[in-house]
Order: structure tokens, then C-alpha cells, then sequence
């Protein structure tokens, strides 16, 4: 999956990655970044809303679980489990937040887990950063269900190209 399909799939997929003007930066197997702007996530302070931050990061470390997930043939439904988020400084224009698959010890720990057909869990961190400074970071737990669906029913969930 690269840029353009994970973007079309976000915002087609999750309403509010449209509605916050989302965009995909990077969509490699070796992680994600987002970017978006000020203007749909402004609050009354005039920087971005602390939900918006929250919720691109939560995007990006989805993303990144799910594009690994796709180029080893992976399958599963990724749903968040737990997160915390650290505001560090005022975001006061567009932003991104990136973030990666887990280390390689994990990863193997993970794939092995989902590959046997149990429940696997992945942590994952996203990192926001503005104007070239880090503003904020996401520490999150997914958690990824084995796929017992159909692949049919897979196919109608899978992005087109």
C-alpha cells in the first residue's frame, strides 16, 4: 500500500481523517507519517485541538501497524486497546505525527502470535512534531484479531488500486 491508496482508504474509510484534512506523507513497511493542518483542527487559542492531535496520532500508529501488516500478508482487524498522550508544546500550524512498526524482536513476537490465529498486541508510538520541533507523542497498545472472515469478505474491506 503506498501514499495515495492508505490516504483514499483513510478518508474514505474513517470520517474523521476527512473531516481533519488528513493527509499521507509516507506509507512505507517501515512507517507512517500523516500531516494536517491548522485550519480544521483550530480551537479557541488558536493552535490545534488536543482531540485532533489525539486523533491524527492514533491514525499514524494505526497506519503503521496496518501497512506492515499488509506487505507480509498479514490479516486482522487492528482495533486501539489503550493509549496516553503527552501534549508537550502548543501546536500552532500543521503537524505530523509518525510512526513505525515495533522493533524486530516484537514484530517477530506479534506476527507469530497473529500467524497461530490468536489475538496479538502491538505497542506503538507516534511522534507529532511542528516546524521542525517535537510538540507531542502517543504511547498506544493495539490489539489485532485474526482474520476469520471469508476472503471474499476480505476483498470487499481491501483498498483498490
Amino acid at each position: 500500500m503506498n501514499a495515495a491508496e492508505l490516504e483514499h482508504y483513510l478518508r474514505t474509510r474513517i470520517a474523521l481523517a476527512q473531516a481533519m484534512a488528513v493527509e499521507v506523507r509516507v506509507a512505507t513497511a517501515a512507517g507512517v507519517t500523516l500531516f494536517a493542518p491548522l485550519a480544521p483542527n483550530i480551537n479557541h487559542r488558536d493552535t490545534v485541538f488536543g482531540g485532533s492531535a489525539s486523533a491524527v496520532a492514533i491514525l499514524a500508529a494505526w497506519s503503521a501497524l496496518h501497512v506492515r501488516m499488509l506487505s507480509e500478508g498479514l490479516a486482522g482487524r487492528i482495533v486501539i486497546r489503550s493509549n496516553s498522550m503527552s501534549y508537550e508544546l502548543p501546536i500552532t500550524a500543521g503537524f505530523t505525527a509518525t510512526a513505525a512498526p515495533p522493533e524486530p524482536e516484537a514484530w517477530r513476537k506479534f506476527a507469530s502470535t497473529l500467524a497461530r490465529g490468536r489475538m496479538a498486541r502491538a505497542r506503538m508510538i507516534a511522534i507529532l512534531d511542528c516546524d521542525g520541533a517535537r510538540v507531542g507523542a502517543l504511547d498506544a497498545e493495539f490489539a489485532v484479531m485474526p482474520d476469520t472472515e471469508p476472503s471474499a469478505m476480505r476483498q470487499a474491506d481491501a483498498p483498490t488500486r
